[in-house]
């Protein structure tokens, strides 16, 4: 099998989402200028809701590229796992060496301090790291302004990187998968390619490992990207990966990290 090549694509304009903002707010008070409201308010809502949209849809590319798929037509997947590292993390990595799979952590930086020694032995067995903030504002990710977002993206970078001296971390999860205007300028800044996903099982809340599996597979096609958890609170994730492993074999899927142009 040949080696799965994406482009190297972090953001080449961070700051033109603001001229097109600020220029259709033009355009819409001309419309209301010229026809009143009945033009002029629809005008402002597309506008707004254009917004709204490019920050909760995670594979919206309005503000950004995103990656939700891999370029390929053979029978691989790229298996992803958020919110570590965890007590879950060491038992992951032992399904993953059974299966001869391969996947890429997104870990943040708080929970990596904490346990250097899990992130060291990610990058030892083979795996790939990616960067999923500094603290994991899951509530707020979405509406941090420029100074928090370049806080959370660019700290998590250096801290993470301090870890482990030399190594490259290419690929960001937003959190939650919520990017908003402010994400790509650090995404620029730190040269990082925005990583989304087309299939997940919402496993970080989902207890039941064949509910999440079954979710998966209804999206699983060549080149899918497959969003997983550790550490839920629901304390199954190891399970539910075990139970995820063993489909992908019985459906001759292979699990690998892609390479960067």
């Amino acid at each position: 099998m040949n080696a799965i090549l994406v482009t190297h694509r972090p953001p080449r304009r961070p700051g033109v989402w603001l001229w097109l903002f600020l220029g259709s707010q033009l355009l819409m008070v001309a419309l209301w200028a010229r026809y009143g409201w009945t033009v002029g308010l629809p005008a402002l809502l597309l506008s707004h809701g254009a917004m709204v949209w490019g920050t909760l849809w995670p594979r919206s590319r309005l503000f950004s590229p995103v990656l939700s798929r891999l370029p390929t037509r053979e029978r691989v997947i790229w298996l992803t796992i958020d919110d570590g590292p965890s007590d879950d993390t060491l038992a992951l990595l032992d399904l993953l060496d059974e299966h001869q799979a391969k996947a890429t952590f997104f870990v943040v930086a708080q929970r990596a301090e904490r346990r250097a020694d899990l992130l060291r032995e990610i990058v030892r067995r083979g795996h790939d790291l990616g960067n999923h903030s500094a603290s994991h504002p899951s509530a707020r990710f979405w509406m941090l302004g420029p100074a928090a977002m370049a806080a959370e993206i660019g700290g998590a970078q250096a801290r993470l990187q301090a870890l482990i001296p030399g190594l490259r971390l290419r690929w960001f999860r937003a959190v939650v998968g919520m990017a908003n205007p402010f994400t790509a300028q650090p995404l620029s800044a730190h040269g990082l390619i925005r990583v989304a996903w087309s299939a997940r099982g919402f496993d970080a809340v989902a207890a039941d490992p064949a509910t999440v599996v079954a979710r998966i597979e209804k999206d699983l096609a060549p080149g899918a990207i497959v969003l997983m958890h550790e550490g839920a609170g629901h304390g199954r994730n190891v399970e539910t990966m075990a139970v995820l492993l063993r489909r992908l074999r019985e459906l001759d899927y292979r699990c690998v990290v892609p390479s960067v142009e």
